[in-house]
Parts: C-alpha cells; structure tokens; sequence
C-alpha cells in the first residue's frame, strides 16, 4: 500500500508521529493509500524552515515573483491530465469536473500575474510643508491555509497563490480524505521556480490544525469547510492574534419565477443540484418555485432529467454525470437525512436509496433523490446535505420566495431564473446572500472579482481571491517623509536682499 508523505524544506518527508489516516478509492471503498497526520513538533519544523526562507523572498521584486507564478501556469496546463487523474482517484470526481477543479485554481494563478500592480502603494506629494507620505503594502510573513476535501486543487490555489506572491511563505494542511494532488502542486511550484522553503504541504488532523492556530509565527490563516469547524477556527485564531477568514456551510435557494424558461430552469438545478454529486458549497440544494403552475411544470420537467443522470466512477468515461460521494460516512450521513425527510412528511419524488452499481457495490455512491413539498422546518431544509438530494419548497409569492433565502442561517450563494428584468433587479439588490446569479445557477465569481458567502457561511472581512486576497495577504505600512530644505553647511550661494 502506498504510504504518502509530507512535503517540507522542498521534499517528501515521511510522517514521524506514527498516526495515519486511510485514503480510500470512493468508487469501490477499498483503502489505497494512508497518509502521515502530523504532531505539533512537525508541524513547528516547517513553520521554522517557512519563516527562515521567507525574508528572501519577501525581497524578490513583485515582477520576477509573478513570473514564478507564470510558469507555474504553465506547468499546471501541461500535467492538466494528470492532476486530474490522480484528483479523480481520490476523490470521486468524473474527469472534467476534476480538470475543472484545477482550471479554476488556474485562473486566480493567472490572476496573481497582475501582482507587481496590485502590490503598488499610494503617494502624496506636499502632503504638508516639505511633506511627503507613501504607503507600502508589504508580506505578513508565514501564513496557513486549511482547506476541504470537495475542491483539493482549487481551494488550495486560491490560498497559496495570492499569497506567496505578496511575498509570504505559505503553510499548507489539505484535507486527509484526498492528499495527492496538494502535493503535486508544491511540486510544480518549485519546478515553476519558487525558492525552498516556501510552500509546504503538512497533512493532518485537528492536532495539525490546532498546532497551526496555536504557532505564533503564523500571521494569517484561510479555511473552507463546515460552519461548526470555521466557526471554533475563526474564534481561536482571532484569541491569538492572527488574521483569519473562514467560509462554511451553505444552503443555496435557487427561486424559479413564472416566467421563466422551464426547461432552462430544469437543466441549471441538475447541473446545479447533482454535479459532483452535490459535494459542493455553491450548489443549488433547494428550488423554490413560485405558484402551483409552476412547481408543478418544474418538477415535471426535472423528474425524467434526474432519472436519466448516469452514475459511475469516473473511469467508466466523460459522459458520466457524478461519481461516489468522499466516504462511507458521508453516504451514510445524506441516506440518514433522506429517511428524516421522509419521515418529516416530505414528499420524495426521485428514490435514490436502492441505487446499486454492478461491480462497485461497496463504493461510495448515492443515488439521486428529489423531495417536494419540503417545508422549512423539516431537517432536509435546515441542513447542508452535502450529497445529491435536490428539495422543493414551494412558494405563493415571489416575497415568500424570497423570504426563504434570507431567513436561512446560511447565505453562500442564490440564484433566479425569469424574464422579468424588474424582479431579477430587485432580488440582487435585496437579497441578503453574498454571490447572487441572475439566470446562472452558481455564480462563482471569476478570478478577477472575490469569493464569499454572507450570514453563517462566511467569518472574516475579506473575501477569498481577487482584490481582497491581495489586502488579506499583506499589511500596508504608511511613511511620512521630510527631508530639510537648504544647504546647512558650506558655502552660500544665494543672493541675499538688499538691506
């Protein structure tokens, strides 16, 4: 069995705690690798080889640090396929869902190209007599990003690019459930040109992130992950004094007006609903459409899309639509919260619960379900399901719909489908989520703009890539300057008025 390891100091360093944890192959439940959970002293030993490298590059030039970040584009393109593969392998995800995870790390690389002019400072001249003052944004130092299983290419990039190329050295704990490809990563930056000692991936469990939070040379730290998790990550890294931006959980309404394209409507919630079998923190897991007519031309329309999604491992090729879910927990977890719905009064529409694959019978997948008729105290509603279970809330008016969005807990992301220019207006000026699509169904902001949820989804006061990252990832030093006008010694050469 293949035994993984840790990457510090610019090599594979096997784990000396003597505490692993498996890493499953989601489509037949078989262990296939086990990885290394780190103690607090290994941690601590790539905190010291980040925060002794990082000065360094701190004082490489924006524009030669953005050409690092330029080639690792273009190795990430090159081994696009196997990244892919091996993200795949441990996660479940088909293939082009998989080459898409790391596509969209890719683009906030891109981003990060721009650093020599997003890192520029301000300048005033003669802000007072003989005064001048400039700002300069400069690196935090070491910095940490703990991130989640669903995304383990992306996440990750979205951390670590932005910033190591604001100077910082960067320490990485990716999720124990699918290790390989963090690793692959650290291994194509280095190839890409980033100086030894500046990114490392150290696997483990909460020993690992509690060491991270507890480190006191560490300055900032990002999550992704459950609320409960961001929320215990947020308070103890703020206690101890660090700069913190955590993003949980999420329930995403998508509301369906009247008006809208049907069939459009429908094929956005499967995509939406189901990709990658709804292990996503923007995917649509509750439609709410508005007025009887249309719940029930809606659900007509999705009831033969849903039993027609072909599930497999992503080795069976690219017209598969999802894979298994993470781990058998997982599957365990979304058929205990179908049978509560079932038992809540919930009307399940799509029975997923008897799906069984021939060969792959102890993988890890989950059949497609579809509820209506779902209400808002039902457990259905109230909790991330995290799995492919689409729920239909039915709604008079579109100020019930509405409603339902914004008295959620969760506010990570919504979207509404119509025609009517007016209402698709007043919901995204009204609606109290943070990433709203009009007629598109996760409206994952691209590189260039920010990524954050709203209400319990999101803890901290930036958001992840575009501007934002560049203030997270440094702290902005203000200069006031004068320089004594006048030559004080030696010979004169003024003329002096005539007395």
């Amino acid at each position: 069995m293949q035994e993984l390891t840790h990457y510090i100091g610019g090599a594979h360093v096997k784990g000396t705690s003597g505490r692993f944890a498996d890493v499953y192959n989601p489509a037949t439940g078989e262990v296939q690798a086990k990885v290394p959970l780190a103690n607090v002293e290994e941690m601590a030993q790539a905190v010291d080889i980040a925060a002794k490298s990082q000065p360094a590059w701190a004082a490489v030039n924006p524009q030669r640090r953005a050409r690092v970040m330029m080639k690792f584009v273009s190795l990430l393109n090159r081994d696009m396929d196997k990244l892919a593969e091996a993200l795949s392998r441990e996660h479940g995800k088909t293939l082009p869902d998989a080459a898409g995870d790391v596509q969209r790390g890719l683009e906030v690389v891109e981003y990060c190209i721009g650093a020599p002019q997003l890192l520029k400072g301000e300048f005033t001249d003669d802000a007072g007599p003989g005064i001048d003052m400039y700002s300069m944004k400069q690196a935090l130092g070491v910095c940490a990003g703990i991130t989640p299983f669903n995304f383990p290419a992306m996440i990750p990039m979205w951390m670590f690019a932005p910033a190591i190329v604001c100077g910082n050295a960067f320490i990485l704990k990716p999720s124990e459930r699918d290790p390989s490809v963090p690793l692959m990563l650290a291994e194509l930056l280095e190839e890409a040109g980033l100086p030894t000692g500046i990114i490392q991936v150290v696997n483990g469990d909460k020993e690992a992130v509690d060491a991270i939070l507890d480190h006191d040379v560490i300055q900032s730290v990002g999550f992704v992950g459950s609320t409960p998790i961001a929320e215990y990550i947020y308070g103890r890294g703020c206690a101890n004094g660090k700069r913190v931006q955590c993003f949980g959980g999420a329930k995403n309404h998508m509301i369906i007006m009247p008006d809208a394209d049907m069939d459009q409507a429908a094929d956005a919630l499967i995509g939406a609903g189901y990709g990658a079998a709804g292990e996503r923190c923007m995917a649509i897991s509750v439609a709410v459409p508005v007025g009887e007519e249309t719940a029930d031309r809606l659900v007509e329309k999705l009831v033969p899309r849903i039993e027609a999604l072909k599930v497999g491992p992503y080795t069976s090729g690219k017209d598969v639509d999802y894979g298994p879910v993470v781990t058998a927990a997982a599957k365990e977890n979304i058929l205990g919260l179908v049978e509560t719905g079932i038992a809540q009064g919930a009307e399940l529409v799509v029975d997923g619960r008897d799906f069984s694959l021939q060969g792959y019978e102890d993988g890890f997948f989950v059949g497609p379900h579809l509820f209506d008729r779902v209400t808002t105290d039902m457990d259905i509603y109230q909790k991330e399901i995290f799995g492919p279970v689409l729920s239909c809330v039915r709604a008079k008016t579109y100020e019930e719909a509405i409603g339902y969005a914004m008295d959620h807990e969760y506010g990570n992301g919504t979207a509404i489908f119509t025609r009517d220019g007016d209402a698709a207006r007043d919901f995204a000026s009204r609606i109290n989520v943070g990433m709203v699509g009009v007629n598109v169904p996760i409206p994952v902001p691209l590189a260039y703009h920010t990524f954050g949820g709203w209400k319990k989804s999101m803890f901290g006061d930036l958001n992840q890539h575009g501007p934002d990252a560049f203030k997270f990832y440094t702290r902005t030093k203000t200069v006031t300057s004068r320089w004594p006008s006048g030559i004080k010694e030696g010979g004169e050469f003024n003329f002096k008025p005539m007395e």
